[in-house]
């Protein structure tokens, strides 16, 4: 950490947080990742199926999830199905499988745009973090804590942060948008 720990720790939580996002978004190829949004009520608690049940991936197109209480498989099942994966889940009364088609080329698409709207989403946050962050010290500079030039250089630096995360998440999304264009 730099200079600025409190604004880092921000801008890291959201890259943190805006890679995770775009590890939801299937690129073609199995991706037990693709379930970390889906939860099941289990015992009164919505607990996330990668906590209930083993997630593995036997082939690159396909991933089996087992329950470890096999009760719960129906409500695996609907749950998979509520949620915005896009792949039908089948269930042979033990395991569920997800088999992953091969993406069209309108659904690669589709799919970039997603990825473009978390990046501009992550990219506001950034400068969110920054807008704050600028906003404190304008503050202590109106009350004596900092003097003008000072602020000149603070302003500088955190603009320096601001550019830097902002083209990690560019790096980031392009990364991403590769794996989806790939065929």
């Amino acid at each position: 950490m730099g200079k600025y720990p409190e604004i880092e720790t921000k801008m890291e939580k959201r890259i943190n947080g805006y890679a995770g996002e775009l590890k939801t978004i299937r690129a073609g190829r199995a991706n037990a990742s693709v379930l970390d949004k889906v939860a099941i009520d289990y015992y009164g608690t919505m607990t996330p199926v990668n906590q209930v049940a083993a997630i593995s991936s036997p082939d690159p197109r396909q991933l089996v999830v087992q329950p470890w209480d096999a009760s719960v498989l129906k409500a695996v099942e609907k749950a998979i199905n509520a949620s915005e994966i896009g792949i039908t889940p089948q269930n042979d009364g033990k395991v569920i499988r997800l088999n992953f088609p091969p993406l069209t080329e309108e659904r690669r698409k589709e799919l970039v745009k997603t990825v473009k709207k978390y990046t501009e989403e992550a990219k506001v946050q950034i400068r969110n973090a920054r807008r704050d962050a600028l906003d404190s010290y304008k503050k202590k500079k109106k009350d004596g804590e900092v003097t003008e030039d000072d602020l000149k250089e603070i302003e500088k630096d955190i603009q320096k942060l601001t550019d830097k995360y902002i083209k990690e998440i560019d790096d980031i999304c392009a990364a991403k948008e590769k794996e989806i264009l790939e065929v």
